[in-house]
């Protein structure tokens, strides 16, 4: 089976690699926002960093953030290899929390990769974590739905094979993503197989497994390997999983278990502290860059404890809340501060960084969704993130997944790929033919650089109406989430599977078929 994906890797990369490398078609794909077709590999930023801290600002959260290790701690719940591993390592464990020497952590993250690459079934969509590279992937977790239909209502199997589609088809999305929604029609302890074969079925990206519980992370690793090769997934990464701290300053069983099985098996894990600032950390910057530091320092090292040299993120997901009634709140100055600042701290740590996407409280796609998703995204870009989750989709506070608002965001995230782009300083990009060709007093629509360049001169998006009143009129009047859903209808209708081997696909269903046939249902 490993030869087999393998000889379709190399196929499909050299089909899809020319497309997805380079040419007019490409360019024309990156400045129209996408649709079915032509893919964009992962952004290589050729723009600087937006930085918020000095050199003595880093260094004072950094001390802070030992002081907690150090004084505080971090709890380690109901696990008790975790404590005894902590403990060999040399650190003070009392109870279930455990106290860091200074400068464990920091020692034993030497190890990580500071970049690494997650391998797709189709090389042409392998992705690099790390470095200079962004790379997008879609909503994760919601167990609602906002459908076609304009109906809220509880996300099911068939929604969830729906956003992979999209995922799959949106040249602006480099990665699958995982829990794109909940779909709660499947027994929750039957459900990742499900959720994990329609990333392998309906995608060829790469994808995220199931952390749920550890057996269910067991059950990814099976599949990687059917769909992989068990040599391939011991020796390279083909997964990179959400592992969320319980903040404030506690690991519980559930992630570690999920942690443990991904670091054992060179699967990357994204150790990311959950922050509803002002309940789960500080009202304060600086009181939740020290938080999230400490929390990802204690979390990301105890994979280097599992498995030296396991890939790992430092990620974070920062929200201020509402001090009236204590809702989340997003797109708000403290968070994005939050972001700029912990991604400083994990350039200085040597690790790749998540946060951010397009993250708002709207409820439905409108303005508010509009502002707060775009207030976000931007932070988010110009922290230099490595891996942006929530990319696409995100709706009501990330409870529902939003068939318009996904398409709206895929088509800001083609803006921000070729904002990443940074300035075009070639002969072409120079222009001086046109601006000799011209001169003074006439226009630049006919002349040859021009007539070279118009196709990809310019970002044109998918979604926005830039023709006159009448035109608008004449077309129906149409608002930009109609226009949203009119779009994803016609993706879903064009949608073709990508390739996979029919042995392989067999071997997937056999396997999800006895897992399945092995428990009773559970939807608890």
């Amino acid at each position: 089976m490993e030869d087999n994906l393998l000889s379709e890797q190399e196929g499909s990369g050299t089909r899809r690699g020319r497309g997805a490398g380079g040419g007019a078609a490409a360019r024309r794909a990156a400045r129209s926002g996408g649709g079915p077709g032509v893919q964009q590999t992962y952004i290589n930023r050729k723009i600087k960093v937006y930085d918020v801290l000095d050199e003595e600002g880093l260094a004072l959260i950094e001390k802070n953030a030992e002081i907690v290790l150090e004084e505080v701690g971090i709890e380690f719940r109901d696990d008790a290899e975790a404590l005894a591993l902590w403990k060999q390592a040399g650190a003070d464990v009392k109870g279930e929390r455990v106290h860091f020497p200074k400068g464990l952590c920091r020692s034993l993250l030497k190890t990580a990769p500071s970049i690494y690459t997650q391998h797709a079934r189709n090389a042409a969509r392998s992705v690099q974590i790390g470095g200079n590279a962004t790379v997008f992937a879609p909503v994760y977790g919601p167990p609602f739905v906002r459908d076609l239909d304009g109906n809220r209502r509880y996300a099911t199997i068939e929604d969830f094979n729906n956003f992979v589609k999209l995922a799959y088809m949106a040249p602006s999305i480099h990665h699958s993503g995982g829990t794109v929604c909940e779909p709660v029609d499947v027994p929750v302890n039957k459900r990742h197989l499900d959720m994990i074969y329609a990333h392998m079925r309906y995608s060829d990206k790469p994808f995220m497994g199931s952390v749920t519980a550890p057996e269910r992370a067991e059950d990814t690793i099976a599949m990687c390997k059917i769909l992989f090769g068990e040599k391939f997934v011991d020796e390279n990464t083909v997964l990179t999983s959400l592992i969320n701290a319980n903040s404030p300053m506690v690991f519980d069983e559930t992630m570690l278990g999920a942690l443990k099985v991904y670091a054992r098996n060179n699967q990357a894990c994204i150790v990311t502290p959950f922050i509803l600032a002002g309940a789960m950390s500080p009202v304060t910057v600086a009181g939740t860059l020290t938080q999230v530091l400490a929390e990802v320092l204690a979390g990301a090292s105890f994979t280097q404890l599992i498995r030296p040299g396991a890939p790992v993120i430092f990620g974070t997901f920062a929200s201020s809340i509402s001090m009236q009634s204590g809702a989340p709140t997003f797109g708000t100055p403290e968070p994005s501060l939050v972001s700029y600042g912990a991604a400083q701290l994990a350039r200085r740590l040597g690790l790749p960084f998540r946060t951010g996407g397009s993250l708002c409280a709207s409820k439905v796609p409108d303005a508010q969704a509009a502002y707060e998703s775009a207030n976000t995204l931007n932070s988010t870009v110009l922290a230099g993130t490595n891996f942006v989750l929530h990319a696409a989709g995100w709706l009501e506070g990330g409870l529902a997944s939003c068939y318009e608002k996904f398409m709206m965001d895929i088509d800001q995230l083609g803006m921000q790929q070729k904002f990443c782009e940074g300035v075009d300083l070639s002969e072409n990009g120079q222009a001086m033919d046109a601006i000799r060709q011209v001169g003074p007093g006439s226009h630049y629509l006919g002349c040859d650089h021009t007539q070279a360049n118009f196709q990809s001169a310019f970002y044109r998006s998918s979604i926005a109406d830039n023709n006159s009143y009448e035109q608008w009129l004449a077309e129906g009047q149409k608002s930009a989430p109609q226009r949203a859903n009119e779009l994803a209808r016609r993706w879903l209708e064009s949608y073709e599977a990508p390739h996979l081997d029919e042995g392989i696909d067999e071997a997937l269903k056999d396997f999800i078929a006895k897992r399945k046939e092995s428990m009773p249902d559970a939807f608890t």
